[in-house]
């Protein structure tokens, strides 16, 4: 786990800063009055930040004092009286923790059983007993490297949603891999010999738009964007070493 150091300092600081203000509150201040303090921090940022974007939840950090704010899947903090704003991570040093990089983890995570594996291109190495699902566009060059990496990982089910974000012939190299006689081959014969798929005859409907609109609503923006079977989601590649250490521990999860 990284730790950006960089950041404690102004974390830390703000933090003692927020302790003083909670700690001026009234001895026995019941849990109901988190909900009006709630809403006080929402109307203050809303006030004194115009341009942020819509609060979708307010609750407290993990450092008595301060506050978190959840925008989307992003996590900002803030003093009991909404006066600042801290954009940054906290650190527990005593443990070794990332705790808003824990708490994102958390917020993004994709439930893997509603994935409409229908839509995904399969293939597997070994028992396949260990499952993932791969966000992936044709033309990815990361995506491409990933795809190789994945042939050295044994006994695993690969789920790959096909989504053309990279523009160009990516709409049609995706439509032409998933019609072909065998969607699976084809993949693998374009990702790791470069063989373009065969050219489509007729009509074939792809699910690009459906693929798409699942990316949109999981926020992926990018390739190859990886999720376990706990959910966890792993946005770039993975070499093989880090995929096992990654499926070992979302399998103790």
């Amino acid at each position: 786990m990284k730790f950006k150091l960089a950041m404690i300092g102004a974390v830390l600081t703000l933090a003692l800063g927020g302790v003083t203000a909670i700690s001026a509150q009234a001895p026995g201040a019941s849990a109901a009055a988190a909900v009006p303090q709630e809403a006080a921090i929402r109307k203050a940022l809303g006030e004194r930040l115009t341009g942020l974007a819509k609060i979708d939840e307010v609750g407290k950090a993990p450092i008595a004092g301060l506050f978190e704010v959840r925008v989307g899947n992003d996590i900002f903090y803030t003093d009991a009286e909404g006066a600042y704003l801290i954009r940054g991570e906290i650190l527990d040093l005593k443990n070794k923790r990332n705790l808003t990089e824990e708490r994102v983890s958390k917020l993004s995570a994709i439930d893997f059983a509603s994935l409409p594996l229908k839509d995904a291109v399969v293939w597997k190495t070994g028992t396949g007993a260990r499952k993932i699902a791969v966000f992936a566009d044709p033309n990815c060059g990361y995506c491409k490297r990933f795809e190789k990496e994945l042939s050295n990982v044994k006994d695993l089910t690969v789920y790959t949603f096909l989504i053309p974000i990279l523009g160009g012939d990516s709409p049609d190299k995706v439509k032409a891999i998933w019609c072909a006689k065998d969607s699976s081959a084809a993949w693998r014969s374009w990702m790791l010999d470069g063989v373009a798929p065969p050219k489509l005859l007729g009509e074939c409907a792809a699910p690009n738009e459906r693929n798409l609109e699942l990316s949109r609503k999981h926020r992926i923006n990018g390739t190859p964007a990886i999720v376990f079977e706990d959910g966890t989601r792993v946005p770039g590649m993975l070499n093989a070493a880090q995929l096992e250490k990654q499926l070992a521990t979302s399998s103790k999860s």
